[in-house]
């Protein structure tokens, strides 16, 4: 090949200029940042208009309850006609009401103010009537020693000994008047009887007995006591001597004291425990009562 005759043969052709990579990159970038404006400004719209619809709603929804506040309002305004009209109250009887209930108020001071002064008379009254009950008191108190000092007397007045059975006995009457006083102090039961000789048994208090035998002279006497359906002797016995048997069911003895002797008749009485009841005598030895029995 033979090169141009019109040029040198070491010359070579200038190359063609190409696009330099920024602005490609810099167009790319453009592009992109053109894009996400775009679908930024949709967005925004689309959620404005959702904003729009919203408040258009909630607009909707206030006027609707904005409606029905008025309509209850309204229903109250015609109630409140209606219950005015029903009370139909002046000013005149409304000052006459109020004018009432002064005079209600004062009554009732007053009514307050007498309660109170029949509440100081009562107390009054209360106080007096409690010390002349404490008097009384007292002097019960009194009463109540001196009798508790008449029964210790009582007490040592009367004598204590051993009975036929050599049971320690308790007080021994020797008299009525004596046995009375037995019976004041209440610490037993106390039949007091007057017997006369006599073949059958007599009825006295909770058994039977019957006199069979009296020795003047000596002061001496013979019964048999009938307890249980059976019959105990109680042979020779002396005038003050305690007699005593048991019966079923009792812890302590029964005891007779006779204190006085005649001719076919002796006195005395029967002791008993308290609250201490015997099985009854048998019926075929039954006879009529020859005792009285303690308070």
């Amino acid at each position: 090949m033979s090169s141009s005759p019109n040029l040198p043969a070491d010359h070579e052709a200038p190359e063609i200029a190409s696009t330099p990579r920024w602005v490609v990159l810099l167009f790319v970038v453009a592009f992109a940042l053109v894009a996400y404006l775009l679908y930024a400004s949709y967005s925004d719209r689309q959620a404005f208009r959702k904003s729009l619809d919203d408040g258009a709603k909630r607009e909707q929804a206030l006027g609707m309850e904005l409606d029905k506040t008025n309509a209850r309002l309204a229903d109250l305004k015609g109630q409140l006609d209606v219950t005015s009209q029903k009370l139909g109250l002046t000013e005149d009887e409304l000052a006459h009401a109020r004018s009432l209930a002064q005079q209600i108020k004062k009554d009732q001071e007053k009514s307050d103010a007498q309660l109170r002064q029949q509440i100081g008379d009562v107390q009054t009254d209360t106080t007096q009537k409690f010390g002349q009950i404490a008097s009384d008191l007292n002097g019960t108190k009194s009463d109540v020693a001196a009798t508790k000092a008449d029964l210790e007397a009582t007490k040592t007045k009367l004598q204590s000994t051993i009975g036929d059975l050599g049971v320690q006995s308790g007080l021994i009457a020797h008299n009525h008047e004596e046995v009375e006083e037995l019976k004041r102090l209440g610490e037993r039961d106390i039949y007091e009887f007057s017997l006369t000789k006599s073949k059958k048994p007599q009825r006295l208090g909770p058994i039977l007995v019957q006199l069979r035998k009296v020795d003047t002279k000596h002061y001496r006497y013979t019964m048999n006591v009938v307890a249980d359906d059976r019959t105990i002797e109680k042979k020779d016995k002396t005038v003050g001597e305690p007699v005593q048997f048991y019966v079923r069911g009792a812890r302590v003895p029964y005891e007779i004291v006779v204190f006085d002797v005649g001719k076919d008749s002796a006195k005395g009485y029967l002791s008993t425990p308290k609250q201490t009841s015997s099985p009854a005598p048998s019926s075929s030895a039954a006879a009529p009562a020859a005792s009285a029995p303690s308070n």
